[in-house]
């Protein structure tokens, strides 16, 4: 992605405006625009924003490579080349591999060099951070995420999206006050993804006054939900972690929520009914059903979707039912079986559209007919 700029031949460039090469240049692969940054000058000058207009980064840890050496040059190259600064939209970073085989120290440090390079990304719209085992190892002294590492002190008043997840497990480094403080100062923040946090998050009441998109545990969700505009919501973690503490909470938005994804989670459809109650205006019902705890065990295949009626029907406003990562037993369902349930849960919701566990989507039409594409 980074390339040298050392073989310039300026007779290849083109009389034509930089807006024209840039549309021009606008799609392709980054390894073609890395070839297109060696031909002259001027096409380094624009291919070269469009490179680090998106910067994705994935590093492989194990014993023989302790560091993320391709985030940490990323970093750097960042650092030597602030005149991009104001084309960077969206940063990616990835890092996976075997904690046991890697050195705290080296990690933590690693995150805290990747920080200084992002903190000078103040036109960043996209943020998403997976840090893998980086959290698991134990390091002395500051004891802070190692998110928050990388996130300390950052200030991004443009970023609309941000995502942060680091493998987890019980008795690993919590999230402290800094990652609240980080949410305080990005306003403009429309989606929010935290898949390792697993308590309530303290925020000042004016903080993320434009949220509309949140995944995260319950816990968390009925912290961060009360008095913002979020109308789509994904809850990860188990369906038991939803109570009667929690789901109130996540029903005081500002907004309706129109939209539930509960396919990270094995759900009981007593939960589907304990939901309705709190979020009547949802329109669209992703979910991944634990058939096989909860109806009768003589049943199998679609037969155990049938009693699904009697919950659907206390969602008036349901439009699109997405049941496609549930898993069935017994088979996939034939074409009948499943126009059978489009027409049963058709006539208790006002269903416009639904995916069954096979995969297949069924569309309602204007003459009232289901049909599976």
């Amino acid at each position: 992605m980074f390339s040298s700029t050392s073989t310039l031949h300026p007779t290849a460039d083109l009389s034509l405006p930089n807006e024209t090469l840039a549309a021009i240049f606008d799609g392709l692969p980054p390894s073609v625009l890395a070839d297109i940054t060696r031909v002259s000058r001027r096409f380094n000058a624009v291919a070269e924003r469009i490179l680090y207009s998106f910067i994705s980064i994935t590093d492989l840890l194990s014993p023989s490579a302790p560091i993320p050496t391709k985030t940490l040059r990323c970093c750097q190259s960042i650092l030597r080349r602030p005149h991009l600064v104001e084309a960077i939209k969206r940063l990616q970073i990835r890092w996976q591999g075997d904690f046991r085989a890697l050195s705290p120290q080296k990690l933590a440090a690693a995150c805290t060099e990747a920080g200084a390079a992002i903190q000078s990304l103040l036109f960043l719209e996209g943020l998403d951070i997976f840090l893998g085992p980086a959290n698991l190892a134990i390091v002395p002294s500051p004891p802070i995420h190692a998110i928050e590492r990388m996130v300390q002190g950052c200030q991004f008043p443009s970023l609309r999206y941000c995502s942060f997840s680091a493998e987890w497990t019980k008795g690993v480094q919590p999230y402290t006050s800094i990652l609240p403080d980080f949410l305080t100062l990005v306003p403009s923040l429309r989606q929010l993804k935290i898949s390792d946090h697993h308590t309530a998050l303290v925020l000042a009441p004016y903080a993320l006054p434009a949220l509309s998109y949140f995944r995260g545990s319950p816990d968390t969700a009925a912290s961060l939900l009360p008095g913002r505009p979020v109308e789509h919501l994904a809850l990860i973690g188990q369906d038991s972690d939803v109570n009667r503490e929690n789901l109130p909470k996540m029903a005081l938005t500002s907004v309706a929520l129109r939209s539930l994804d509960l396919s990270a989670m094995q759900v009981r459809p007593i939960l589907l009914r304990n939901i309705t109650g709190y979020f009547p205006e949802i329109q669209n019902l992703k979910v991944r059903l634990a058939l096989r705890h909860t109806l009768h065990y003589a049943l199998s295949g679609i037969t155990l979707l049938a009693g699904l009626s009697s919950v659907l029907s206390e969602f008036p406003h349901l439009v699109c039912f997405d049941l496609s990562p549930t898993e069935i037993l017994g088979g996939e369902a034939t074409f009948t079986e499943e126009a059978a349930l489009c027409t049963a849960w058709g006539q208790v919701c006002p269903l416009n559209r639904i995916v069954f566990p096979s995969g297949t989507n069924w569309q309602l039409t204007g003459e009232g007919n289901w049909t599976r594409d």
